[in-house]
């Protein structure tokens, strides 16, 4: 068996993930390094290589693991560079004199607060049950749309639009009320 090809014929042919970690975690590293990537960075998006294999099934339906590795190391670094881009047009503002000033927590302040996250609460309960259901364990569980899909036994397609009916419900009626 020629190196970097799976064979479908036995479990023993499979490389593990461990393996290929050894075999190509600098590999992998140089590849991100040359193409700009700081170091630390580089041995996080190496991580996320081998992490994005290790959940998946994927070793036993890939024939050519090299390429796909190195596909799933182009598209890392395709992420990479485009947060990275985000994250320099949009730099994060220091909020530290604003939680520290006390403003937040004023009498007045924390009433308008209480009142607004009922009327969120009422908005929500309006919703059918499904939807609010999918809804708070899209947006508030941070669930991806496939394991909410697979948790209820619907589509993903049925979840994404539960989410968006939901979306368009609450601002309905949030522009009702102000």
């Amino acid at each position: 068996m020629s190196e970097g090809r799976i064979s479908t014929q036995t479990a023993t042919d499979k490389p593990s993930v461990d393996l290929l970690t050894r075999r190509y975690r600098s590999v992998l590293n140089r590849y991100f390094r040359r193409r700009g990537v700081d170091a630390n960075d580089a041995m996080d998006l190496v991580q996320e290589v081998f992490e994005r294999i290790s959940h998946q099934d994927i070793l036993a339906r890939v024939e050519h693991v090299e390429g796909y590795l190195f596909g799933a190391a182009a598209n890392a670094a395709t992420d990479y560079f485009r947060r990275r881009r985000v994250r320099l047009a949009y730099p994060v503002e220091d909020h530290s004199d604003a939680i520290h000033c006390g403003e937040a927590f004023m009498p007045d302040r924390l009433a308008e607060g209480r009142q607004e996250l009922q009327l969120i609460v009422e908005a929500l309960n309006e919703l059918p049950e499904r939807m609010r259901h999918i809804f708070i364990l899209a947006r508030l569980e941070n669930m991806r749309r496939a394991e909410i899909a697979a948790r209820l036994g619907i589509s993903k397609r049925l979840v994404e639009q539960q989410i968006a009916l939901a979306t368009a419900c609450l601002a309905e009626r949030r522009k009702r009320l102000v």
